[in-house]
C-alpha cells in the first residue's frame, strides 16, 4: 500500500520562474511540479510546449499571472532536428509512419527551400494541436480519427537557419534554428519543408531556446529545483515586472499612486503610449499596467493592495539572505 503524499501548505508566491521543461512532460504537468515545490497558491504559464519539446517555459506565480497574457505574443526561437524521408501522422516522432520516400537533397535545393520558408508564410494548423474548434481541442478529434477543416493562419519566420552539419552523412536529418512569430507550428513547418524537398519529413526533436527576452541559459530544471532549499527556490524567481520589461515606465507620487490603484485615471504631461508599466515612487512598487491617451493614464491591469504587500514582504525575506551569500 502506497504511503499517503505529504500535505503541502500553500502560500502566496509572486514572480516568474524560467523553467527548462523536460522531455515527456506536458506544460501543465511541469507547472504543477514547480508549483508544488514552491508551495505556491496560484500559478500559470505563458503558452504551452508539446511533451516532445524541451526548453524555455516561463511559469508565472501569484501577481505575475495577471501579466502572463502579454508574453503570449512574444517571438520564439527553436532548434529542431528534421528527420527526412518519413512522414508521420503527428508530424513528429511519436506518430505512426504514413509514408517513406527516398532522400536526394542537394545544398542548392536546401538553400532554395530555406528562402521559400523565410518571411511571411501561411500555415494550416495540425490536427494534433491544442487549437480549439467548437469548444473541443483538435487533438481530441484526431484521436477519434476525425479530421476537421482548419482555417489557415498567417505567421512570420524571421530567421530560418540550417545548422552545421547542414545535412548528415546519411542524408537523414537536418538541424534547423527557427525564429518565428507567435502562433507558428514548428511541426507543420518541418512537414512543409519536407514536402518542398520532395522526401517528406517529421520532427525528431524540438527545443525552445528563447521566448521574448528570456533565454535557455537563464532557466532552471525541475531536477535542480528538487534538491534546492526553499530559499534557493524562491531566489530563482524573477520579479513580476520582468514580464513587462519593455513597457514605458511611469512613476507616481503617493497621492496619485493611491488613486491610480483604485482604478482612477490620472492626468500628466505624458506622450501617448499603448503599453505602460506604472510604479509608486516611495517605496518603488509596481502598481499595474496602463495606456496613455491625450495626457490621461488609463489603468488596464492593477495589482491589489494585498498582492503589493505580499510582494514587498517576499522581497524583504529574500534580500538579507542574498546579501550574505559569498
Amino acid at each position: 500500500m502506497n504511503a499517503p503524499r505529504a500535505r503541502v501548505t500553500r502560500r502566496p508566491v509572486h514572480g516568474v520562474l524560467l523553467l527548462d521543461k523536460p522531455l515527456g512532460l506536458s506544460s501543465n504537468q511541469a507547472l504543477q511540479k514547480a508549483k508544488w515545490l514552491l508551495r505556491a497558491e496560484k500559478a500559470g504559464h505563458t503558452g504551452t510546449l508539446d511533451p516532445l519539446a524541451t526548453g524555455v517555459l516561463p511559469l508565472c506565480f501569484g501577481a505575475a499571472t495577471k501579466f502572463s497574457q502579454m508574453h503570449l505574443n512574444a517571438d520564439k526561437t527553436y532548434q529542431t532536428v528534421l528527420r527526412l524521408g518519413v512522414k508521420t501522422s503527428t508530424a513528429d516522432a511519436e506518430g505512426e509512419v504514413l509514408t517513406e520516400r527516398s532522400i536526394q537533397v542537394s545544398s542548392v535545393q536546401l538553400d532554395e527551400v530555406v528562402r521559400q520558408f523565410t518571411g511571411p508564410i501561411r500555415q494550416i494548423p495540425p490536427m494534433h494541436s491544442a487549437l480549439k474548434k467548437d469548444g473541443k481541442a483538435l487533438y481530441e478529434y484526431a484521436r477519434a480519427g476525425i479530421e476537421v477543416e482548419r482555417t489557415p493562419r498567417d505567421v512570420t519566420i524571421y530567421v530560418l537557419k540550417v545548422l552545421e552539419p547542414r545535412i548528415d552523412i546519411a542524408q537523414t536529418a537536418i538541424n534547423l534554428e527557427v525564429k518565428c512569430s507567435k502562433g507558428t507550428y514548428i511541426r507543420t513547418l518541418g512537414e512543409d519543408i519536407g514536402e518542398a524537398l520532395g522526401c517528406g519529413a517529421h520532427l525528431g526533436a524540438l527545443r525552445r531556446i528563447r521566448t521574448g527576452d528570456f533565454e535557455a541559459a537563464q532557466c532552471v530544471t525541475l531536477e535542480a529545483l528538487q534538491v534546492m532549499s526553499e530559499y534557493e527556490r524562491m531566489a530563482c524567481l524573477l520579479p513580476v515586472d520582468s514580464l513587462i520589461a519593455t513597457h514605458k515606465v511611469v512613476t507616481l507620487d503617493s497621492d496619485n499612486a493611491g488613486r491610480f490603484l483604485s482604478g482612477l485615471r490620472r492626468r500628466g504631461a505624458w506622450p501617448d503610449a499603448e503599453q505602460v508599466a506604472v510604479y509608486a515612487e516611495q517605496p518603488r512598487t509596481l502598481l499595474g499596467t496602463a495606456h496613455i491617451r491625450a495626457g490621461e493614464l488609463i489603468p488596464i491591469r492593477l495589482l491589489s493592495p494585498v498582492e503589493i504587500s505580499e510582494m514587498q514582504a517576499q522581497e524583504r525575506r529574500i534580500e538579507p539572505l542574498a546579501e550574505s551569500e559569498p
